[in-house]
């Protein structure tokens, strides 16, 4: 296999991994329910457990966690397999592509969730301390707030950081990677941002719009 499809085929499929709705595919298996039509409107495992659901909610997020995950790990093994030179590069793409799929997927108008539980999922493969050192920032905010917007954001940041700074092969297209993915996270955060700044942004366990992770 050339590089040049090895890159098409491995990016592919990490979108297409990513972009299976699990949120909405459980919901609606389940409950007989659109999952877009119910609080927020997301499809991710914040939404879902909000929902009334919260059994189909942990599975939502350990299913996100996974998708992000197997991106790696099956770019990891492509470009083992085909002696690809630049086995990391890959990897790294592949979880990016695997986090657009979750935020844009194909099958839902483009529409999907805000990427944070694959995101983590990508990041326990990349950087596996990094990740969970991003968890327990998470849990920490999360414990003093409520917030899971906040909790989120402040741990995209910190993950950001970190995972840059500890990077020692700093190949640039992975760093780069591990600035775009956080960012991606951010940006679907907008409308929870503006409601942190307004102090309208509910916490956990009150009704209404929330984080998709």
């Amino acid at each position: 296999m050339t590089p040049p499809l090895l890159w098409t085929v491995t990016l592919v499929l990490a979108y297409l991994l990513g972009s299976i709705p699990t949120g909405y595919l459980l919901v609606r298996i389940f409950h007989k329910e659109d999952i877009r039509t119910t609080g927020s409107g997301n499809i991710g495992a914040t939404n879902v457990a909000r929902s009334g659901a919260k059994g189909l909610g942990v599975a939502t997020l350990v299913l996100d966690v996974l998708k992000g995950l197997l991106a790696v790990v099956f770019a990891w093994h492509f470009a083992l397999y085909t002696g690809f030179p630049n086995g990391y590069d890959l990897e790294a793409m592949a979880g990016l592509f695997a986090v657009l799929g979750h935020v844009f997927p194909v099958w839902l108008g483009f529409r999907g969730g805000k990427g944070v539980a694959t995101a983590l999922g990508v990041f326990l493969a990349l950087m596996p301390l990094a990740a969970v050192f991003a968890v327990l920032i998470f849990l920490l905010v999360f414990a003093l707030t409520r917030y899971v917007s906040l909790a989120s954001l402040v741990a995209a940041v910190c993950l950001a950081a970190v995972c840059v700074l500890l990077d020692e092969r700093r190949r640039l297209l992975v760093d780069l990677v591990y600035v775009a993915i956080p960012l991606l996270v951010i940006l679907k955060h907008r409308a929870n941002i503006q409601r942190l700044l307004a102090r309208t942004e509910p916490k956990f366990g009150t009704s209404g719009d929330g984080p998709s992770a």
